[in-house]
């Protein structure tokens, strides 16, 4: 497997994904500054690995910072880095882990150079502490999630519906894969365990415009990765599940509200009204990190709008007129009522979603 964030001993080595699927290159994360910069330029994306990186971020910003400054430096940069990039919750939930370690460490008895050293050790063990801890959920979101494709491909073969073969027919939009996590993945988990287990299985991938997460990211994973991906336009999607190619949609998300509407790229919301209109099963895969109890609905998720210039142009070539408006949101919400389940690493939700994702969040 890819591995797109990896603590050296003093930098956190990050696989910048901007320059995929061109080239392979590796960049080195020295300090808050450079990390808050590869979050918002996307060299690091995916909910779950911005949560990581965010997590080592903090914990670059305060390494070498004395006893006198340290915590009110350590909220400064928890602050900063918190500006990064408003629609995956992670990243706010790594940053909460972050303050209650500083919490949670006695002071008692110790002088100020054991004191701060303390705290440093316990912020640089609680970040290798969620890489272990990411590549655990996202195996058990994996289990989980090829449980339930197994249920539906047992139910399609029992019907002789179209869409059943030997192979898992998976449709996905942008990229949730191992790119986006410390490693494994949350929507491609399932497909990654059930190729480790002698299964079959085939993704189409949309190609997510504007910036082509799953044509550069996802297709690049996956064929890295040895699993046979398809990689179409996204307005073929429809077409596609029309024709009945596809036993089940697979995506990611950046946000889940309490009520399970779901916050994830740009475009899912248009997949997801397609696949309640064939028939075709709408998942999305997760951490329970991603749930956001304290936002009722979808209307409450911040929404990030990004650069004209992401739409505008490709390759520094313009593909639209210069001085055009543009309206470039990076994320849209896809209503609760289109979700079929809700994948996490505690279990699967299905609707009503106020409750199950409450039972599995209390698993925590």
């Amino acid at each position: 497997m890819l591995q797109p964030i990896t603590w050296t001993g003093h930098s956190v080595r990050l696989l910048d994904q901007t320059r995929l699927p061109r080239e392979t290159v590796y960049v080195e994360i020295t300090d808050e500054k450079q990390m808050h910069d590869a979050i918002r330029r996307l060299v690091v994306r995916g909910a779950p690995a911005i949560g990581v990186a965010a997590a080592f971020g903090v914990y670059l910003g305060v390494r070498d910072e004395p006893y006198a400054t340290f915590e009110k430096r350590f909220d400064e940069v928890c602050d900063y880095l918190a500006t990064s990039r408003p629609t995956a919750v992670n990243l706010f939930w790594a940053i909460e882990r972050m303050r209650q370690v500083m919490k949670n460490q006695p002071i008692y008895r110790a002088t100020p150079d054991q004191v701060v050293r303390n705290w440093k050790d316990a912020l640089r063990a609680e970040c290798e502490a969620m890489i272990a801890e990411d590549h655990r959920v996202c195996r058990a979101i994996g289990e989980h999630g090829l449980k339930l494709l197994e249920q539906l491909h047992a139910g399609a073969a029992r019907s002789a519906a179209p869409a059943s073969s030997s192979s898992f027919e998976i449709l996905t939009h942008c990229n949730a894969g191992g790119l986006a996590t410390a490693g494994y993945g949350t929507a491609l988990a399932p497909i990654y365990l059930g190729i480790e287990q002698g299964k079959k299985f085939h993704v189409y991938a949309d190609e997510t415009r504007p910036l082509l997460q799953g044509s550069r990211i996802t297709a690049y994973e996956l064929k890295e990765n040895g699993v046979p991906v398809t990689v179409i336009c996204d307005n073929m999607a429809p077409v596609v599940l029309a024709q009945k190619k596809v036993d089940a949609v697979i995506v990611g998300a950046d946000r889940i509200a309490a009520n399970g509407d779901t916050a994830n790229k740009i475009g899912t919301l248009g997949v997801a009204i397609a696949a309640r209109h064939f028939n075709v099963p709408f998942y999305v895969a997760a951490p329970t990190s991603t749930i956001d109890l304290a936002t009722q609905t979808g209307a409450g998720i911040p929404i990030e709008e990004r650069a004209a210039a992401e739409v505008a142009e490709f390759g520094a070539r313009p593909t639209a007129p210069a001085g055009v408006d543009i309206y470039n949101p990076a994320f849209d919400v896809t209503p609760a009522e289109l979700i079929t389940a809700i994948i996490t690493e505690h279990g699967v939700a299905t609707p009503p979603f106020g409750k199950s994702l409450a039972a599995l969040c209390g698993k925590k």
